[in-house]
C-alpha cells in the first residue's frame, strides 16, 4: 500500500508537470505571429495621428469609431491608415496657395464641406485592398454601371457595418429597390423581415455572371442552394420548372401562397388551355362554362358546367407532384 500510494503521488506530479507545459506553451504565441502583430509601420501610427489631431470627436461623424472596427485594429500589419483610403492629402496638409483656405484631401467619401469624389476612384480605393473571390465581377456589374461606390451601403468609421449584419442588412438595400420593399410585406413570403433570409442569400451585390446579380448562373441554381428537394432529377419533369423558377412564383413577396404569381387555377391555365375538371375533356373554356358531351369530343355538347374557376377547383388536388414525378406512373404529376 505504501509503494501505491509512492506511485500515485509520483504520477500526479509528472501530470501536473506536463499540463504545466502545456499551458504555458499553449499561453506563447509562436514567434512568427509575435512578429507580425508588431509589424505595423511607426510611420502609418504617426500618419494617423496627424489626422485625428483635428478631426476628433468634435466631428459630426464619429470618425474615431473606426478604431472599434477591423480598419482599426492596428495590431494587424494589413490595417489600413487614414491615408491609405484618403490619399496623401499633402495639399490639404501642407496647403495650396492656388486654393482659399484649406484644401480639400484627395479622395472624398461623403459629400460636405468638400465635393465628394466620383465614384470609381472612391471604388478603387476599397478595391486596391478587397479584391478578388465575391469582388472579382464587380466591374460592369449592374451596381457599378448605377455609380455607386462601396460607400454608398457600407459605413466605414462604425463599429459596426449595417449592410453585413442579417438583422438590419436589408434596410440598406430597400432604400434604393423600394418595390422588393413593398413586396416583402405581403402575405406570401421569404422570411426577410425575421432575418432569416436576407438579400445577399440570392444576390451577390458586387456583381454576379448569372442574371439579376444572383449568387448561380441561373435562376434555378440559385433557388435550389435552399430548395434541394425540387432539383431533381426526375423520371417526369414539368417544363416551366425546368426553365425558370420565377414562370411560376415571385421570390420577393406575393398576395397567393406560396410566393405564386397568379393564384391556381388561373395560374396554371396561363399554359393549360383545357380544362380537364368536367369528366370528358372538352379542350376548351367556353365562355359560359365547358361543353359536357356524351358520346366524346367529336359528340354534339348536350350541356355546359361552370368553369373551374368558377366552381374554386384548383388543379393541385390531383397533380400534386408538380415540380416533378419519379413514379412509373407520373406523368401528369399526379398523386
Amino acid at each position: 500500500m505504501k509503494y501505491l500510494r509512492q506511485i500515485m503521488m509520483s504520477c500526479i506530479f509528472l501530470a501536473g508537470m506536463g499540463l504545466a507545459s502545456y499551458l504555458l506553451a499553449a499561453e506563447a504565441p509562436p514567434a512568427e505571429t509575435v512578429k507580425n502583430a508588431s509589424s505595423v509601420s511607426p510611420d502609418a501610427l504617426k500618419g494617423d495621428a496627424i489626422c485625428t489631431r483635428c478631426h476628433d470627436e468634435t466631428e459630426p461623424t464619429a470618425l474615431l469609431s473606426i478604431y472599434q472596427s477591423k480598419h482599426g485594429v492596428k495590431g494587424d500589419s494589413r490595417t489600413p491608415t487614414c491615408q491609405s483610403c484618403h490619399g496623401a492629402s499633402e495639399k490639404h496638409l501642407h496647403g495650396d496657395p492656388n486654393v482659399k483656405g484649406r484644401a480639400a484631401p484627395d479622395v472624398i467619401f461623403k459629400k460636405g464641406t468638400y465635393e465628394i469624389s466620383d465614384d470609381n476612384t472612391r471604388s478603387e480605393q476599397c478595391l486596391n485592398c478587397h479584391k478578388g473571390n465575391a469582388r472579382s465581377n464587380w466591374d460592369g456589374s449592374q451596381h457599378e454601371s448605377s455609380k455607386l461606390a462601396c460607400n454608398n451601403c457600407h459605413t466605414i468609421h462604425a463599429p459596426a457595418d449595417k449592410v453585413r449584419d442579417k438583422q438590419t442588412q436589408t434596410e440598406i438595400c430597400f432604400t434604393c429597390h423600394k418595390t422588393q420593399r413593398a413586396q416583402s410585406h405581403l402575405i406570401s413570403t421569404h422570411p426577410i423581415d425575421a432575418g432569416k433570409v436576407v438579400c445577399s442569400n440570392c444576390h451577390n451585390p458586387h456583381g454576379s455572371t448569372g442574371p439579376k446579380l444572383l449568387i448561380k448562373n441561373s435562376v434555378n441554381e440559385t433557388c435550389y442552394t435552399c430548395h434541394a428537394e425540387k432539383r431533381g432529377p426526375f423520371l417526369w419533369e414539368h417544363g416551366p420548372v425546368v426553365d425558370d423558377c420565377t414562370n411560376c412564383h415571385t421570390p420577393h413577396g406575393s398576395t397567393n401562397t406560396p410566393l405564386l404569381n397568379t393564384r391556381v387555377p388561373y395560374l396554371c391555365q396561363q399554359c393549360h388551355t383545357g380544362d380537364h375538371g368536367n369528366g370528358i375533356n372538352s379542350a376548351s373554356n367556353l365562355p359560359g362554362g365547358n361543353a359536357l358531351s356524351v358520346g366524346g369530343l367529336n359528340a354534339t355538347p348536350v350541356a355546359q358546367v361552370p368553369r373551374a374557376q368558377m366552381a374554386g377547383r384548383a388543379c393541385l388536388n390531383c397533380h400534386i407532384l408538380i415540380h416533378g414525378s419519379n413514379s412509373p406512373a407520373g406523368a401528369k404529376f399526379q398523386r
